[in-house]
């Protein structure tokens, strides 16, 4: 296809995304947006009472054994051929766990669902499935919630991406598909590492809450005026007073800020390969213990926290299978079906 042809129809597509009325939705308003009121106390508990979650990480990053991966113009670096929804929720349901936290895009902008903003995505790479949609029958199916991760700007050293470079109307053109076509979402993690994508926390909190008003809202770091969730990763357990039990990328308090999340991954420091993302074959013997994952979320009941465990499927779609045993051990623990040994550490 002609490259002119090909974006004038990018283009009208995503004007036709912006202006289209959304069923069951208010409309945004999105510029100098005032500050929702906030949730009830009601949502805040509902939402503490999950205690415990599993962060999917999958992107080209699985694939390039970096943990990011700037410059990519071929998307068959996604080079998948299955995905295993079901057994991600079932081994989160047997974990014990009350949601799974899904990374939708990452800094790459390539999109785990079937966006209409651009072609960096899952549909166009040999997998053809929307991942998410996916990953929302399995966790209806196993009882789950679902909370998405989703990447404020893309690199900016490369527009190969979208024509004139990740815009507003992009992001915002994004998140309303996020938020109007895979049902209720609990949370978002806005990972603020590279930009806001030229649109303001204050106008991306408004924007959110305009079409799902339930759905807790964080940012990575930047501005925390409008969060209502205080993220964390590389977090631990810890009041929502204590700033530093959200990891070294958090430094400024949110006044609004009403429970806190923390992160880290199942797989413990090596050299080489990725941390978030599935790392090289030659790291499938390494997993966190157990123990210490059952005592991370005993402190996040403790401290009314939501622990969220990053756990990276494999090159295809499938969690390793020390992943899965530890993962049934900590839902052993957590149900009264193993004791702790008296030697493991406690919060």
């Amino acid at each position: 296809m002609n490259k002119i042809i090909h974006r004038l129809l990018l283009a009208t597509g995503l004007a036709l995304l912006l202006t289209a009325p959304v069923a069951h939705c208010r409309d945004a308003q999105t510029t100098n947006a005032a500050p929702f009121a906030g949730v009830s106390a009601a949502r805040v508990a509902a939402l503490k009472n999950l205690h415990f979650g599993m962060f999917i990480c999958w992107s080209f990053s699985t694939f390039s054994g970096h943990e990011w991966t700037p410059g990519v113009t071929n998307i068959d670096l996604f080079a998948a051929t299955n995905c295993d929804t079901d057994q991600w929720a079932r081994t989160a349901k047997e974990a014990g766990m009350g949601y799974i936290l899904f990374l939708t895009k990452h800094h790459d902008g390539f999109c785990l669902w079937d966006t209409q903003t651009t072609d960096r995505k899952v549909t166009k790479a040999p997998l053809g499935r929307d991942v998410l949609a996916a990953l929302r029958k399995s966790c209806d199916k196993y009882g789950l919630k679902l909370a998405l991760y989703f990447s404020e700007g893309e690199f900016s050293d490369n527009q190969l991406y979208h024509a004139g470079g990740y815009t507003p109307e992009l992001k915002k053109a994004q998140l309303k598909e996020l938020l109007t076509q895979y049902g209720p979402v609990e949370y978002i993690w806005f990972d603020h590492a590279q930009t806001d994508g030229g649109w303001s926390h204050a106008d991306t909190f408004a924007f959110c809450k305009s079409l799902q008003p339930d759905c807790f809202i964080g940012f990575n770091h930047g501005d925390q005026t409008d969060a209502d969730i205080r993220l964390g990763e590389m977090g631990r357990p810890g009041p929502l007073s204590d700033v530093s039990a959200a990891g070294p990328n958090m430094k400024e308090a949110g006044k609004n800020w009403r429970l806190a999340e923390f992160t880290y991954q199942i797989l413990p420091p090596h050299q080489g390969g990725a941390d978030w993302f599935y790392s090289l074959p030659k790291f499938d013997g390494l997993c966190q213990p157990a123990e210490k994952i059952y005592a991370d979320y005993l402190g996040a009941v403790k401290y009314g926290n939501i622990f969220s465990l990053d756990v990276g499927p494999d090159y295809q779609g499938r969690l390793r299978d020390i992943d899965v045993q530890t993962l049934r051990q900590v839902g052993r623990y957590i149900r009264g079906e193993l004791k702790l040994p008296p030697a493991a550490a406690r919060p």
